[in-house]
C-alpha cells in the first residue's frame, strides 16, 4: 500500500511538473522561442551525429554505408594501444593541456581582476575593446606573424643572435614549440575569457569594500577577502568545463605550426586523428580515437564535479 501511495504521489508530482512547465512556456513564450534555434543547433549538430559513433566499430567503407560495413567490435581500439607510438601523442596532448591550464586558464582572471581595478570607465572600455580584438584574428594570421617574427629573417631570430652571439631555431625545436602554441593561445584568448569573470565580477556588493576600506584593508587585502571569493565559484566552473578538453588540442593550430624538426612535440591525438580519418581515410580508426577522447572528457567532467562538491562548491550541476 505505501509503495502504491508513493508511486500516486510522485505521478501527481509529475503532472503539477508538466503544468507548471505548460504555463511557463505560455507565459514566457517569446523567450522560449529566442532558445528554439540554439536548441535546434544542438540537437542537430550535436546529438544527431553520435549516431556515427559506430562506425568505430565497424570497418567502415563509405561506399557500403553505415549498415553495410562489417562489424569489427573492439579492433580499432586495439590496434590503437598496440600502436607503438601512441604514449608519445598521448604525452604531448598531456603537456600542452597542463601547460594550458598552469599559463593560460589563470590569465583571463588575472586580466579580469586587473580590468575591474581601473577608475576610468572610459579608458577601461577602451582597453577592453582592443583586447578583444585578437580573437577574431583568424589563426592562420596569428601563425603567419609568428612565422614572420621568429622565422630566419625575423626581428626576434635577429636580436636573439646579437644578444647571445648565435640563433636560436625558434618554430624547429620541441621545447620552443609548445611554449609558442601557449603564447599564442594567451595572445589570441586572454581578453575574450575576461568576459565572464568582468560579468561575475559585477555582482560583487560595493557595500564589502566600502566596509572593509573603513577597516583599514589595503588593495590586495580586499582582492584576497572579498573580490576573489566572489568570483570563486566562477572560476570552479569554469575549471570544471575545462577538464572536458584536456585531451583537445586544436588540430589546426599544431598542423600549422607544425614541421619536421618539432614533430616530436607537435603530435598530438588531435593531430593523429586527422592523419587517419581525413588525410588517410581510415575513418574507424579516428572514430574509434575520438571515441576514447570523449570517454575520458565526459570522466573528467563528472569526476571534477563530484571533487568541488566535496570541497564544498556548487560545481557544474
Amino acid at each position: 500500500m505505501s509503495t502504491r501511495a508513493e508511486r500516486k504521489r510522485m505521478h501527481g508530482t509529475g503532472k503539477e511538473y508538466w503544468a507548471k512547465l505548460g504555463r511557463d512556456i505560455k507565459r514566457d513564450k517569446w523567450l522560449f522561442l529566442l532558445l528554439l534555434p540554439g536548441l535546434i543547433y544542438f540537437i542537430v549538430f550535436k546529438y544527431l551525429p553520435m549516431f556515427g559513433i559506430v562506425i568505430a566499430f565497424e570497418n567502415y567503407v563509405p561506399y557500403s554505408g553505415v549498415f553495410g560495413s562489417q562489424w569489427v567490435g573492439w579492433k580499432w581500439f586495439e590496434y590503437f594501444f598496440k600502436f607503438p607510438s601512441w604514449t608519445r601523442y598521448l604525452s604531448n596532448t598531456l603537456v600542452l593541456s597542463l601547460m594550458n591550464i598552469v599559463f593560460y586558464f589563470p590569465a583571463p582572471i588575472i586580466l579580469a581582476l586587473m580590468l575591474n581595478e581601473m577608475l576610468s570607465l572610459r579608458y577601461k572600455k577602451l582597453l577592453q575593446t582592443l583586447l578583444y580584438v585578437p580573437h577574431f584574428i583568424s589563426i592562420v594570421i596569428v601563425v603567419s606573424i609568428t612565422f614572420v617574427m621568429f622565422g630566419s629573417s625575423g626581428i626576434v631570430y635577429k636580436l636573439t643572435n646579437s644578444l647571445l652571439g648565435h640563433p636560436i631555431d625558434y618554430l624547429g625545436s620541441p621545447t620552443a614549440f609548445r611554449w609558442m602554441i601557449i603564447g599564442q593561445t594567451i595572445w589570441k584568448e586572454t581578453g575574450w575569457g575576461t568576459i565572464i569573470f568582468l560579468a561575475a565580477l559585477t555582482n560583487v556588493d560595493t557595500q564589502l569594500y566600502e566596509a572593509a576600506m573603513v577597516d583599514g584593508a589595503g588593495r590586495l587585502r580586499r582582492l584576497w577577502h572579498i573580490t576573489l571569493p566572489a568570483i570563486r565559484s566562477t572560476i570552479v566552473l569554469m575549471l570544471i568545463l575545462r577538464m572536458g578538453s584536456v585531451l583537445d588540442s586544436g588540430y589546426d593550430h599544431l598542423i600549422l605550426m607544425a614541421n619536421s624538426l618539432n614533430r616530436s612535440a607537435s603530435q598530438t591525438l588531435d593531430v593523429f586523428v586527422y592523419q587517419q580519418g581525413i588525410q588517410q581515410g581510415q575513418y574507424s580508426y579516428a572514430a574509434a580515437i575520438g571515441l576514447m577522447k570523449s570517454i575520458v572528457s565526459v570522466t573528467l567532467v563528472v569526476g571534477s564535479n563530484k571533487i568541488a562538491h566535496a570541497l564544498g562548491e556548487q560545481g557544474l550541476y
